[in-house]
């Protein structure tokens, strides 16, 4: 059997890998080996780790490694604690394959020290364009990486530039969109109450109209955090909707943009809102599919939106560059121009699906490759 090891950081990781551990899972050929670490480990951050095991997946391994402070210096310094951590665990598991997903800080330690330990990397969501270090640490990872699964067909031809032998670049997807057809085709799926009660703030109504608020910061510009999550808050105050709101990621400035909102909400000017850390990716999939808009700099706005048809309002540079749809407003760090934006995507509505980042069938597309492929350790750059 072929041991494939995933080492998830994030929320976001795991979302963005689930139905590939599903379909590994049922391989006769593959076992699973699942490492959690990094903000997945952390409550604050929504406590990724609980949501795995519910979901029935087997944790291997959990390595603390996240530094708090959210600012350069600690992710530099969580990037290296991984690459001191992963080598005891890899030489513990003996994974065939390391597969990373797309462009977290903390996988590029799980990029190195997969290379100095002469194992195989498998990549998923390379080759993409975007803002932020984003951009730099995913063509870092691509470079390291011998199997590439793309989720579009300008990311694979991007790859292919990149000097990767076009042999081992598989268009498959994003294996988001898996979970967002999944939700889009059920008759039966219902929110869990449970996770829904989980947040802080005003109540919400679900089967009333709402928006959703999913806002990052950028780490090239997270001395900026502030004043940019200040001028979201504003625009939300002049929007008569309930709203959902998504705490920020771990990354550089999200202290910043954490303590704003708090701030906010000691002023008792935040009505008609409710706050949440995280939820399990096939609830933030329902609850996509039926906003009013997506506002703030998620990807998922750009990915699953498309395939959704999610109006989305997408502000600043955190996704510069990034292809997208007709379904997303990009607009500036300013309170009128969101508010406008926001306006007119309630105004226009659902959006036509688009499978610019997949059919919903990437899991099964990296399973099947996964079981047959067999790779040279030694790369070479083709030309």
């Amino acid at each position: 059997m072929k041991k494939i090891c995933v080492v998830i950081s994030s929320r976001a990781n795991y979302s963005s890998i689930k139905s590939v551990l599903e379909q590994i899972s049922l391989s006769r050929k593959l076992t699973l080996q699942i490492v959690v670490s990094a903000s997945a480990l952390v409550d604050r951050f929504g406590a990724v780790e609980k949501t795995i095991k519910r979901d029935g997946f087997k944790i291997n391994f959990r390595i603390h490694i996240l530094l708090e402070g959210e600012n350069v210096e600690t992710m530099a310094k969580t990037t290296g604690l991984g690459l001191l951590e992963l080598p005891t665990i890899y030489k513990y598991l003996k994974p065939d394959i390391v597969l990373i997903v797309g462009d977290r800080y903390e996988n590029l330690a799980t990029a190195i020290s997969s290379s100095y330990m002469n194992i195989i990397i498998g990549h998923t969501m390379g080759g993409e364009v975007s803002g932020t270090i984003d951009e730099s640490v995913r063509h870092a990872i691509t470079k390291l990486s011998h199997i590439h699964f793309p989720a579009s067909i300008d990311s694979k031809k991007r790859i292919i530039k990149l000097g990767e032998n076009k042999k081992n670049v598989f268009h498959v997807g994003c294996p988001r969109i898996d979970l967002a057809k999944r939700i889009l085709e059920s008759k039966k799926y219902k929110l869990d109450n449970k996770d829904l009660n989980l947040g802080v703030g005003d109540k919400i109504d679900f089967n009333k109209p709402f928006i959703m608020v999913s806002q990052h910061p950028v780490t090239t510009e997270y001395e900026m955090a502030s004043k940019q999550i200040d001028e979201t808050i504003k625009s939300l105050l002049k929007i008569d909707y309930q709203k959902i709101f998504l705490w920020p990621n771990s990354d550089a400035g999200s202290d910043k943009i954490s303590k704003r909102i708090r701030a906010w909400r000691e002023k008792k000017k935040l009505k008609k809102i409710r706050f949440y850390k995280s939820f399990p990716p096939e609830t933030y999939m329902y609850l996509m599919s039926k906003t009013k808009c997506l506002i703030g700099n998620s990807s998922s706005g750009i990915r699953e939106g498309a395939y959704i048809g999610t109006p989305v309002v997408n502000i600043g540079s955190r996704q510069n560059g990034r292809e997208r749809k007709k379904n997303v407003i990009d607009v500036d760090h300013n309170a009128n121009k969101i508010v406008t934006a926001i306006k007119k995507q309630i105004k226009h509505g659902k959006y036509e699906k688009s499978k610019i980042y997949g059919d919903g069938n990437a899991g099964k597309k990296i399973r099947k490759i996964l079981e047959t492929v067999k790779i040279n350790i030694q790369k070479k750059i083709s030309y």
